[in-house]
């Protein structure tokens, strides 16, 4: 005979259901709890129905004692069994219902029994401590059987002890109330039992529709594959409650909020402060890709809620791209600058051509004399007045590009800026920005002006730029420095309405300022004030690298236009 297959034999175990199995294990606890109830209850009931049967016994012999009648005839008449003692003994007897009622002197000898023979004889158990004034209960064994019973000293009307009362209660009848009382209980346990049921069916109804009716491997599985998951997915995932409590934090939302373990359990406000990335993980503004600024880092947010009330935000860290598409407007900037000046190099070498043609030499060296000055007069402004070669630089090219628009980029008279600063590359960001902004306000307008002022007030920089376009209400000028708001139409490759909040946070970064009013004769003047901007300066100032070549530069121009 061929053994069974192993995919056929009977399995035994816990079934897979998250449902069955809770069921089933409540359903075992209950039935244990009702057994243990049970068995706990009936084991003291024996003795308490045991004591209840003894101090019964123990009563009925003591009213016998006191009976004036019982003691008269133990000490005036003989035992017989038609005397007054056995008579009132039997219908004390039987008016209680015990087993025995007997009267015995102080030699035990019985003057009562419910058997009449018996009496005359001696008792068959010792009555020494009823007959030594001591009252006695206790289960023992006779002539009758297996009795509670109650022994009591008996005395005349001197008080003088005469003899002893024992009373007896059958112990048969104690069992028999016992075994009475099992039927009840097991009803009882076993409607607990039922109700213990009932509520591990219900409980595990509930477990199911919350569990989706997975097994506890499945659960485990999910929550490992979900651990492995959040900390490995490059998007900052934050979960909330339903009162609005941080209750999940992944690495990369720890690392672009820059908070850890001590937000969990804190509500937003408490978490991260006040602010726009603080409203928009809340919920206060709604939308889709929310752009919001943390630090230096420019996030987008998307905010989906739960079923239990509360959400889940996730986050992705958008600074790269962003730069990325500043640098590709700057890029294009550039290009269209670039073009230009090449259709106006290829007008003027036309020119300079026709005048070589025509023999006009000394026009021509003229004619290049002023167009070699122009240029090299906006980069010496530009370089006299600013050190620092980044700053220089981005002015210069900035120049260009505002030329090519129709714009007049100036570099105010105050201006004055030495090669010291702390952070260049932070003050590029915000003059670069500020500057973009003025060009496009003034582009396209009559007359337009943008004016640059970079000054220091001891250790301060002070940023300036004013433009000629239309402005800014002042009810919007605390506006525009708010993430994702913008008046220009966003560009195919990234959103608007981050660079003026950028210039607000690294400015406050610093313990500075960003404000924007109403420049001289119209137009906006944004202010940035960094305190603290400048190194300290050298003992004996010596010229830089790019400043000294620059000196050198122009002193070779002034040479040879001599």
């Amino acid at each position: 005979m061929s053994p069974t297959p192993p995919a056929r034999r009977l399995r035994l175990g816990l079934p897979r259901r998250m449902f069955s199995q809770v069921l089933l294990m409540q359903v075992a606890i209950a039935a244990g709890v009702a057994v243990l109830a049970t068995g706990l209850f009936l084991a003291p009931l024996g003795n308490q129905l045991d004591d209840q049967a003894m101090r019964r016994a123990l009563s009925i012999a003591q009213t016998t004692a006191v009976d004036p009648q019982i003691a008269h005839g133990v000490v005036n008449t003989p035992p017989t069994a038609d005397g007054p003692v056995q008579q009132e003994a039997e219908r004390i007897r039987e008016a209680t219902r015990a087993e025995y009622v007997v009267v015995m002197d102080w030699r035990g000898v019985r003057w009562s029994h419910p058997t009449p023979d018996e009496v005359g004889r001696t008792v068959s158990t010792d009555p020494g401590d009823a007959l030594a004034g001591d009252e006695v209960m206790e289960i023992d064994a006779g002539t009758l059987g297996r009795t509670a019973r109650g022994k009591v000293p008996l005395r005349d009307s001197d008080g003088d002890i005469v003899g002893a009362v024992s009373v007896g209660i059958a112990y048969d009848s104690v069992r028999a109330r016992l075994i009475h009382a099992i039927p009840e209980l097991l009803a009882y346990a076993g409607g607990a039992l039922a109700v213990g049921a009932l509520a591990a069916w219900l409980i595990s109804r509930r477990v199911q529709r919350q569990t989706r009716d997975l097994a506890f491997s499945d659960i485990s599985a999910l929550l490992a594959e979900r651990e492995a998951m959040l900390h490995g997915i490059r998007e900052g995932v934050v979960a909330l409650d339903r009162e609005g409590r941080v209750r999940l934090l992944n690495d990369e939302a720890r690392r672009l909020l820059g908070i850890g373990d001590e937000a969990l359990g804190r509500s937003l406000d408490e978490a991260l402060g006040e602010g726009r990335t603080t409203d928009v993980l809340a919920g206060r503004v709604t939308g889709t890709d929310l752009l919001t600024v943390r630090g230096q880092r420019v996030l987008v947010a998307n905010r989906m809620p739960t079923d239990d009330g509360g959400a889940v935000a996730t986050l992705r860290d958008r600074t790269e791209l962003e730069q990325l598409g500043r640098e590709l407007d700057s890029t294009r900037g550039l290009i269209d600058a670039l073009r230009a000046q090449d259709h106006e190099h290829a007008n003027r070498m036309h020119t300079l051509l026709g005048l070589l043609e025509l023999e006009m030499y000394d026009d021509a060296v003229e004619f290049v004399g002023e167009v070699v000055g122009e240029h090299r007069a906006t980069a010496e402004q530009v370089t006299e007045r600013i050190q620092d070669p980044l700053l220089a630089a981005l002015l210069v090219g900035k120049a260009t590009v505002a030329a090519e628009r129709g714009v007049a980029l100036l570099v105010s008279d105050r201006t004055r800026l030495p090669d010291r600063l702390v952070d260049p590359r932070g003050i590029v960001t915000v003059v670069g920005n500020l500057v973009d902004n003025a060009l496009d306000a003034v582009a396209g307008t009559a007359h337009a002006r943008v004016e640059v002022e970079l000054r220091t007030e001891g250790d301060t920089a002070v940023l300036v730029v004013r433009d000629t376009g239309p402005g800014i209400p002042a009810e919007r000028r605390e506006l525009i420095f708010t993430e994702g708001w913008s008046t220009k139409e966003a560009p195919a490759h990234r959103e608007r309405g981050i660079g003026l909040s950028l210039v607000r946070r690294l400015a406050e970064r610093q313990g500075g300022s960003a404000t924007v009013g109403e420049a001289p004769g119209g137009g906006a003047e944004f202010t940035v004030v960094l305190p603290d901007a400048l190194t300290e300066p050298a003992a004996e100032p010596a010229l830089t690298a790019p400043t000294a070549h620059r000196t050198a530069a122009r002193r070779t121009a002034e040479e040879e236009s001599r």
